[in-house]
Order: structure tokens, then sequence, then C-alpha cells
């Protein structure tokens, strides 16, 4: 496959909330991040920035169903106390049942319903007086691949103003992923996620492509790599 990143639409992101094939494909990318293992691969980068402190704010971007990160504050509670937690998206599904179990396990979990430029643009990070206590980790799954350009650029700058470490877990960009996207058939997942499935993959990261996007701070500690058979991983703290 092609070097070069080509971002296209996806499906999904064009269907109402409620449109059945909508709902059967966020089944589908529920049993694929299973497959991924992203929440093992966020889990693992969290817990040295997480594990044992007080009062954690995590804000996840493009949260859509919130069970993502409910999977990690199953695995991960005790360890993690006094999580808040804000699921934001533009169109978030986040059901009742899903908030009252964060709630079960201690996380104080909330819907921010906000175009991520916009939400990013409220507020910033003083880099100078910045703690993981004072600011939010920021983390994302299968969001940053769908932003090319001077947006995605945009948005890390926005990420890094306001997060004090960020972590993402996105679609690898390789033949071996390439030809995982077309296999999802047989998995049983619909048209809507075999199409986006392999727009992701090739709208996807290799090599140091978010790094090279990331703001030239020095106050940040950047590792960039694969993750899995699938997946790259990109893991940003603030020194």
């Amino acid at each position: 496959m092609s070097s070069a990143r080509v971002v296209e639409p996806e499906w999904l992101d064009h269907l109402p909330a409620d449109d059945p094939r909508a709902i059967r494909s966020r089944g589908d990318l529920r049993r694929i991040n299973r497959l991924m293992a992203a929440t093992r691969l966020l889990g693992d980068a969290l817990d040295p920035l997480v594990a044992g402190r007080a009062n954690v704010r995590i804000v996840e971007l493009g949260a859509g169903d919130g069970s993502l990160l409910l999977r990690l504050a199953e695995s991960r509670s005790r360890g993690w106390p006094s999580v808040s937690l804000d699921l934001l998206d533009l169109q978030p599904v986040v059901a009742v049942e899903t908030l009252t179990r964060y709630r079960e396990l201690g996380w104080e979990a909330r819907v921010v319903r906000a175009d991520v430029f916009d939400w990013l643009a409220t507020a910033h990070v003083d880099a100078d007086t910045v703690t993981v206590a004072e600011a939010p980790i920021i983390v994302a799954n299968l969001f940053l691949h769908h932003f090319e350009g001077q947006r995605l650029h945009a948005l890390l700058r926005g990420i890094a103003a306001r997060a004090s470490a960020f972590v993402c877990v996105e679609p690898r960009r390789s033949k071996t992923a390439l030809l995982g996207s077309h296999l999802l058939g047989a998995l049983g997942c619909n048209a809507v996620t075999r199409h986006d499935a392999v727009v992701s993959v090739r709208a996807g990261f290799a090599n140091s492509d978010l790094s090279d996007c990331w703001p030239q701070d020095p106050g940040w500690d950047l590792q960039e790599h694969t993750a899995g058979l699938f997946s790259h991983r990109l893991v940003a703290v603030r020194t």
C-alpha cells in the first residue's frame, strides 16, 4: 500500500445515531476494539500517569457510546481512585446504564456534547505551573485518523495546550492492518464497518507521523510506536 495517508469520509460519521446500520456498526466497533486490545493499550500507557493518584481528570475525545473507557474502569477502578471522566463527542450515544455503571465503579462520568475544536478553544494550560493533578489527561481511540493537514496540526496543538498528558491509539497504516480490515466480514461486521475499516487503515499512522505534527516544544516527552498487530500509539507527557 502507499506510504502516504489518504483521508476519506467514513459512512458511520454521516449516519443518524439511531439508524439501524449505525447501531449495528457501533456494536461491530466494540468487538473490533477488543480484537485490537484497545483497552489494554490505553491502560498500559495510562497506568504510570494515573495509578495511585487521587482526583484525576480524564477526557476522552470521540467517546461515542462510552463503552471503551468503561471496560478500562472495570479493570482499573480499584487502583485508579476518584477519577473524573468527560466523554466528549459531537454526537454522543452514551446510555444511562453506562453512566450508572461508571458511578458504581466510583468514577464520576459526564457526557460532553461538543465539537472538539470548540472544546479545545475554551481554555489552555499554563505550561509553567501545570501538573497531572491540575490538568486533564486526554485520551483518544480511533479518532485522530479522521483529520489531516492543518486540521490535524491544529488538533494536536489544541490538545498540547490543554492537557498534562495525551494518549491515543490509532489504526496502523500497514499491509497487515489493511489485510485485516478486508477480513472483517468473516466476523459478521456490516457493510458500514467493512467500508470504514479499510478507509481507517488508509488514513492511519506509521513511523513518526503524529510526533512530526506535535508542537515542537521541549516541554513534552513523546513516545510513538506500533502497538499490537494493527495499532499505532502516541504517548505524550508534559515534563
